[in-house]
């Protein structure tokens, strides 16, 4: 059974809590929903995107805010998270890089879904794309810095550093789960306004309200994939989905098309309303719509 999302359930979501899921496996599965959150002191625009997974450009705009305003706590915004599960496994870890969220499976169970900060569209500092497992698991991990970050730290003319203690300036966090791909490991991050943006050097960057919960379910061993999916499609209860996101490493060719083929694979081209398709690939919120006919 697909989800079914409430729209005024809750004032305030807690940050272990950013998406409903649903309760059992499915063809498709779409998680989150609008919702109404609180803003807590030291909150700003990117935080609240950030905790949530939608882009704080979208918060302003959907909430009339001027976004140079500063958030007051105790300030309401409307939220709109909806979103289409890319790929659905068995167990392990999903990371796909346009919607910028990790995805945890258990038993065939989606058992956690949580925004992630990834790689810049540099080529040299994107997030790779393929499959991979936890190697190992490091509490309070040492960071040994890669020779190029060391390098850009001499561009830059900042002072290089070739070991970093754990400690908070530490940007592993106390948290670190490294992945068979070389220099790739998710960790928590010193920079919560970092996640749900492609501003790393590959790494997958996990808020500090979530990691700690997550690297005690993930076992040593457990495999995963990093995928680029920026469109997704989904059906729930005769209602058809399109959610499509930033093409950020530019690998899609036409977005157009790419939207297209997705939407007839599934046999759903006479079911959907192609001025709304057009509408949400035009703006690609990384947000699922209803483009139902």
């Amino acid at each position: 059974m697909l989800l079914s999302v409430p729209t005024k359930r809750f004032l305030l979501i807690p940050a272990v809590f950013l998406f409903i899921l649903p309760f059992t496996s499915s063809a498709d599965i779409i998680i989150g929903g609008r919702s109404i959150v609180v803003a807590q002191r030291g909150d700003s625009l990117s935080l609240i995107g950030a905790r949530y997974g939608v882009d704080w450009q979208v918060v302003a705009r959907e909430n009339g805010f001027d976004p140079k305003g500063v958030c007051r706590p105790g300030q309401q915004f409307s939220i709109n998270n909806l979103r289409i599960v890319p790929k659905i496994i068995q167990d392990g870890i999903i990371v796909n890089v346009p919607d910028r969220m990790l995805y945890f499976f258990r038993n065939g169970e989606l058992v956690r879904a949580f925004p992630v900060g990834l790689g810049l569209p540099r080529k040299e500092w994107q997030t790779p794309i393929g499959p991979f497992l936890i190697a190992r698991k490091e509490r309070d991990p040492t960071w040994y810095v890669p020779e190029s970050i060391q390098r850009e730290m001499i561009n830059k003319g900042q002072r290089v550093r070739i070991v970093v203690p754990p400690g908070k300036d530490n940007p592993l966090g106390r948290y670190a789960l490294y992945t068979s791909l070389q220099n790739i490991l998710i960790h928590e991050t010193i920079w919560p306004a970092t996640i749900y943006t492609w501003r790393s050097h590959g790494c997958i960057r996990v808020s500090p309200e979530i990691m700690g919960e997550f690297y005690d379910q993930v076992e040593r061993g457990t495999t995963g994939e990093i995928i680029y999916q920026p469109v997704s499609v989904a059906v729930r209860e005769g209602r058809v989905y399109l959610q499509v996101g930033k093409d950020i490493y530019r690998r899609i060719p036409s977005m157009d098309a790419e939207v297209r083929a997705r939407i007839e694979e599934r046999g759903l081209a006479d079911s959907v309303d192609w001025v709304k398709v057009q509408d949400v690939t035009k703006k690609k919120t990384g947000v699922a719509e209803d483009v139902t006919r």
